[in-house]
C-alpha cells in the first residue's frame, strides 16, 4: 500500500511538472488609454493608445518553426525565445502566420522594390513594407504600443522596468544569465566563459498585466523607424526591453534601441499584437 501511495504520488508530480512546463502564448487584451507610468517617454502628452491584443510572452523556438519551417536561434529549444531573426523576418512570420490561422495579413511585401525611405547603406534587403489598413493579422507593435503595454497600461504601477524596480525580478540580463551572478564591469569575455544566454519564456515575474520578459531575454523589435514615428524615412528601425547580454539601462521600459532593418543577433527577438477586430 505504501509503495502504491509513493507510485501515485510521483504520477501527480510528474504530471504537474508537465503541465506547468507548458507555456500557452495566448493573446493578452491591453485596455488603451494614455500613458500612466511616469517614466514613460510618453507621459504627459496627447499620445493615447487604442485597444489592441499582445502575445503574452516572446515568440518562441516553436512557433517559429511551426510557421517558417525552421530554427535560426543560436541557443536552441522550443520554449526559448527565438533569436537571429531581423525584421524583415518577423514581418514575414506575422504574415505567415495571419494567413496559416486564415487571418488577413496586415503587411504588403514588395520584395522587388527597393525602398525608397530606408536611408540606410547597411541594410542589403531593404524590402519596401506597407500596412493593410483595417487586416486581422499579426503585426509587430508600435514603439507606443510596446511602451504602453510594458509599462503596465491602466494598471501600472509606475516601475521602471516592466513589473518591477528590481531587474533582477523580471529581467534576464548580462548579470544573471549565466552561471553565475557577474558583478563588476560589462566585459565580454566574461560573459561568454559564464555561459550567458537566453532563458526559458516566462520564468521571471510578469508585469502588471501578465505580460513577461518585455524587460530583458530577448530585444524586442517595433514597427517603427528609430528617427521617425509616423514611419516617412530612417536609417534604424526600434528595439525595446533589452536582452541578455545587455546592461540594466536597456532593460528599462523607456529605453529605445536601434537596429538595421537587416540586422540580426542571438539576442534579438519579437512579439506580436493585433488589433481588437472582428
Amino acid at each position: 500500500m505504501k509503495k502504491a501511495l509513493i507510485f501515485l504520488a510521483l504520477v501527480f508530480i510528474l504530471l504537474c511538472s508537465a503541465c506547468t512546463s507548458k507555456k500557452s502564448n495566448s493573446l493578452v487584451l491591453v485596455e488603451g488609454g494614455s500613458f500612466v507610468n511616469s517614466k514613460s517617454n510618453y507621459y504627459d502628452t496627447n499620445e493615447t493608445i487604442s485597444d489592441f491584443y499582445m502575445s503574452k510572452y516572446e515568440i518562441t523556438q516553436k512557433e517559429w518553426v511551426e510557421v517558417m519551417g525552421s530554427n535560426p536561434s543560436e541557443f536552441q529549444d522550443d520554449n526559448l525565445p527565438v533569436e537571429m531573426v531581423s525584421w524583415y523576418d518577423c514581418i514575414e512570420y506575422c504574415n505567415k502566420r495571419s494567413i496559416k490561422e486564415n487571418l488577413q495579413p496586415y503587411y504588403n511585401i514588395d520584395k522587388d522594390h527597393k525602398d525608397s525611405i530606408n536611408q540606410s547603406e547597411y541594410d542589403y534587403i531593404k524590402w519596401t513594407i506597407t500596412i493593410n489598413e483595417g487586416a486581422n493579422g499579426y503585426r509587430l507593435p508600435t514603439e507606443a504600443q510596446w511602451e504602453y503595454a510594458a509599462g503596465g497600461g491602466q494598471k501600472s504601477l509606475n516601475y521602471q522596468y516592466s513589473g518591477s524596480n528590481k531587474t533582477e525580478e523580471v529581467a534576464w540580463f548580462w548579470r544573471n544569465s549565466g552561471n553565475k551572478y557577474l558583478s563588476g564591469d560589462w566585459i565580454w569575455p566574461t560573459i561568454e566563459n559564464n555561459n550567458c544566454k537566453t532563458k526559458l519564456i516566462g520564468d521571471k515575474k510578469s508585469n502588471e498585466l501578465g505580460l513577461y520578459d518585455m524587460s530583458g531575454n530577448v530585444r524586442e523589435w517595433c514597427y517603427d523607424w528609430y528617427e521617425d514615428s509616423e514611419y516617412k524615412s530612417g536609417l534604424y528601425r526600434v528595439w525595446k526591453g533589452g536582452g541578455w547580454i545587455g546592461g540594466e539601462t536597456c532593460c528599462e521600459a523607456s529605453y529605445r534601441g536601434k537596429f538595421e532593418a537587416s540586422g540580426m543577433g542571438s539576442d534579438q527577438g519579437f512579439r506580436v499584437c493585433r488589433d481588437t477586430i472582428n
